[in-house]
């Protein structure tokens, strides 16, 4: 008896496992309980512009461009600018405007392997309406808005397009224009209005796609409402089992991004228009597919593969090939961290992208690149040779941290994770021409910076002192663990790049180098700098020696370090890449059941509804956090997948599976596109 009970336990939980299974989609995120008082939007967006969603019908919460910045809000220094959100619509039924208080049967669901939101809604007895956007992929500066209404009886609808201006943009100018031509008319809402100190222009326009031939489609009615919002409406009556579908193209760009904003939005605008939807829809999906070619495949572990997915779709979206532009902590998904760049861009979501897309990687170098002669000129302004990148980054990439924020003048590492990045790059793609003329100038610069950087004090202490650490918890302390290990590298990989483009390196740089102390306590832990006595750590430090930078190899080290510092992190406060870390030094030492542990709490804890968007903390309410994002997929690439960037390229080290993976498959690495599987 006792055994047939078993068997029957067993079975029910053998079912109800593989009911669970299938409710988990791999690629689709779905809400259907929309609670607006506990939501938090999920984005789309295609490496420029960012749509964020809004629990209120036809309404997006934010649009976000990037590159667009100027001085307004905090700290007196540049920030992310709200763009005009060209996607919100109303949409009128019988006369009765729809509003979330009138809608039933609400769902809402992202679509990971195609970048679209959709949402759908019951209007009474009246229609059934969906609604889909995109950030196109193919477009940089162009989205789309798809609407479907299905009438439960005859009814009359308004359709309109609204254009408003956000509150801190000035000189708000509204256009409305008609171009007719035999084949087609083409109605154009657009909007331009003035940055907050005038230095940018930023424009948006949008258009209606019509099904009907020409001729037929709706006559369409424009509206001044007062200086900072206008639309433009249609009419159109449906009969009761009848769809009619429409859609919503347009463009937002600035002066940052074009020397003729305005004209050129309408451009776009008209091209997205005569493209069609059908042809729009179809490039940005083929976009998407190339960009899936690379993906990370979990056997066994729905739920964790639906979060892997979410991650690598979050980092694919806010970075673009070809734009000299590299993410924020919060990449598009809002004005988080007013849009800076800091660390989290090179050491955190920079090698995910490195080995899954080389040349999304490639854009986040450009970026430093380009503003080698800001960090030259920073370097100059504190007293050192050769360039200080700064700890916050915008748009000229002079220092842009608030002056009460400690790291602005003295986080000091993040010179050293901008020269490992083009190292990386380097050690990648093999590509000597780039290594010679962008990554040498940054390794030979960054490497004088280190070179002048240290208080020489005898063999052994070159020492490097008043930093703030990587645990930004410890401010102006001396000899920093991180800090100083970073600066080794660097001066270490600047000295092997020079040997393999024929160029003389600077001799002192190994000298440097071999004489940065890395501190020890008595039991031999690894100190994480010279003062500290075991206080409680926001964020990793010293275990990030063993991993990325490898300076410690010693595996009863690397275990001694993470045994003592992981009970260092407190549960509330730290940011979620800490436990990637951890997550991935265990899968390296072989010990899955710990990886695993903290592979699921380094961002479990953070998850926000109803998209499971990760928070910077645990119970944080700042989404969606790219920087934790980019560590955790560190810890399923470089930790369980065992993959590791070497000097003759990518290659699989030890790996190990959490007891609940069948498989670990990743496609698509690096430039010749290589298939990885751990079973």
């Amino acid at each position: 008896m006792k055994k047939h009970f078993a068997c029957v336990f067993f079975l029910i939980v053998f079912i109800r496992l593989s009911l669970f299974a299938q409710t988990i989609d791999p690629w689709k995120i779905t809400a259907t309980t929309i609670n607006p008082s506990n939501y938090y939007g999920v984005t789309v967006a295609n490496g420029m512009i960012g749509i964020v969603s809004s629990p209120e019908p036809f309404k997006v919460k934010d649009v976000v461009l990037a590159g667009a910045y100027d001085l307004y809000g905090r700290g007196r220094v540049s920030n992310f600018l709200r763009s005009f959100n060209l996607l919100n619509m109303y949409l009128d039924i019988d006369g009765k405007r729809v509003s979330a208080t009138g809608v039933s049967n609400m769902k809402q669901e992202l679509d990971m392997r195609h970048a679209s939101f959709t949402t759908t809604f019951d209007y009474g007895d009246q229609a059934s309406v969906t609604y889909t956007y995109y950030s196109l992929r193919h477009l940089p500066f162009t989205v789309l808005m798809d609407v479907n209404i299905t009438a439960k009886k005859d009814i009359t609808i308004m359709g309109s397009s609204v254009m408003e201006a956000p509150d801190a943009l000035r000189d708000v100018e509204n256009y409305y224009n008609e171009i007719d031509r035999p084949h087609v008319v083409i109605s154009l809402l657009t909007s331009t209005a003035k940055s907050p100190t005038g230095k940018l222009l930023m424009c948006a326009s949008n258009t209606f796609l019509f099904n009907e031939p020409h001729g037929q489609e709706p006559r369409v009615i424009h509206e001044m409402w007062d200086n900072n919002m206008h639309l433009m409406k249609f009419s159109r009556k449906i009969k009761g089992g009848e769809t009619y579908s429409f859609s919503i193209a347009g463009t937002s760009i600035t002066s940052a991004h074009h020397d003729d904003p305005l004209n050129e939005a309408e451009r776009l605008t008209i091209y997205a228009k005569l493209e069609g939807r059908q042809r729009l829809i179809e490039h940005h999906q083929k976009a998407w597919d190339e960009l899936w070619k690379s993906d990370i495949q979990i056997e066994g572990d729905p739920q964790s593969q639906q979060d892997v997915h979410s991650m690598l779709y979050h980092l694919y979206s806010f970075v673009r090939e070809g734009t000299a532009l590299s993410p924020s902590p919060m990449g598009l998904s809002g004005l988080g961290y007013n849009g800076h760049v800091f660390w989290d861009a090179e050491l955190w979501m920079y090698p995910a992208l490195l080995v899954m897309h080389p040349e999304l990687a490639k854009s986040m170098m450009e970026y430093r690149y380009q503003r080698l002669e800001a960090a030259k000129r920073n370097a100059f302004a504190n007293g050192f040779k050769g360039a200080m990148f700064p700890w916050e980054s915008a748009a000229s990439g002079a220092e842009e941290t608030p002056v009460w924020a400690l790291s602005g003048p003295f986080e000091h590492h993040i010179t050293a994770d901008v020269a490992i990045a083009a190292w990386n790059y380097y050690q990648v793609t093999q590509d000597k021409q780039w290594l010679r003329e962008k990554g040498w100038p940054i390794l030979q610069a960054t490497a004088d910076f280190w070179a002048s950087r240290v208080e020489r004090n005898g063999p052994g202490k070159y020492e490097i002192k008043d930093v703030v650490a990587a645990d930004e918890w410890a401010e102006n302390i001396d000899n920093n663990a991180f800090t100083n290990a970073a600066a080794k590298v660097n001066l270490q990989c600047a000295t092997q790049a020079a040997k393999i483009l024929g160029v003389a390196a600077e001799p002192d740089w190994m000298n440097v180098a071999n004489n940065i102390p890395i501190l020890k306590f008595d039991d031999g832990v690894t100190k994480e700098f010279a003062t500290y006595t075991g206080e409680g750590i926001k964020q990793a430090d010293v275990n990030l020696l063993a991993y990325p930078l490898k300076q410690i190899t010693d595996q009863t080290q690397i275990k001694k370090d993470l045994a003592y510092y992981e009970t260092r992190i407190p549960n509330e406060g730290t940011p979620a890449m800490t436990q990637g870390v951890f997550a991935l030094l265990y899968a390296r030492l072989g010990n899955a059941d710990k990886a695993y542990h903290w592979f699921k709490e380094a961002y479990e804890p953070n998850l926000n509804p109803p998209f499971r968007v990760i928070a910077e903390t645990k119970g944080g309410t700042n989404p969606y956090f790219a920087t934790g994002a980019g560590g955790i997929l560190q810890s399923v690439i470089m930790g369980f997948g065992g993959l590791d960037i070497t000097p003759s390229g990518i290659q699989q080290v030890k790996s190990v599976l959490p007891s609940t993976w069948k498989s670990l498959t990743i496609t698509g690495v690096g430039p010749q596109k290589k298939t990885f599987v751990v079973k």
